[in-house]
């Protein structure tokens, strides 16, 4: 599993979860270990295609590290959708990107849907 989360800042695992994905500065990569229970590996990447309105570009450019979730405090439907066409699971937090991935993993724990929150 390999989650992408949008960032205020470039603090990674020690920033916040950006409020809107098109917004976003840049994005951590987390790589999680088979078991869903650690992060394996993490890295800060920045957003290339940010600017307002820019979700559906920046979706592109996230997609590129092969993420399989993405963790966002909100995002418009023209990304929802595209995210949705590529199998990619939806999961909106705002607040800490520790305690983000903390919470996807255990929804995933409770149920493996991981789908919209």
């Amino acid at each position: 599993m390999k989650i992408g989360v949008v960032l205020e800042d470039d603090r990674g695992l020690e920033g916040n979860v950006c409020a809107h994905f098109g917004q976003c500065l840049n994005f951590l990569i987390a790589d999680i270990s088979p078991d869903g229970k650690a992060i394996l590996e993490s890295r800060v990447v920045p957003n290339r295609a940010q600017h307002g309105g820019g979700g559906c570009v920046a979706v592109d450019e996230i997609l590129q590290y092969g993420i399989t979730h993405v963790i966002a405090g909100g995002m418009g439907m023209g990304a929802q959708q595209k995210f949705a066409s590529r199998g990619v699971k939806i999961f909106g937090f705002e607040g800490p990107v520790k305690d983000g991935i903390a919470a996807l993993l255990a929804h995933l724990g409770d149920d493996g849907a991981g789908g919209h929150e």
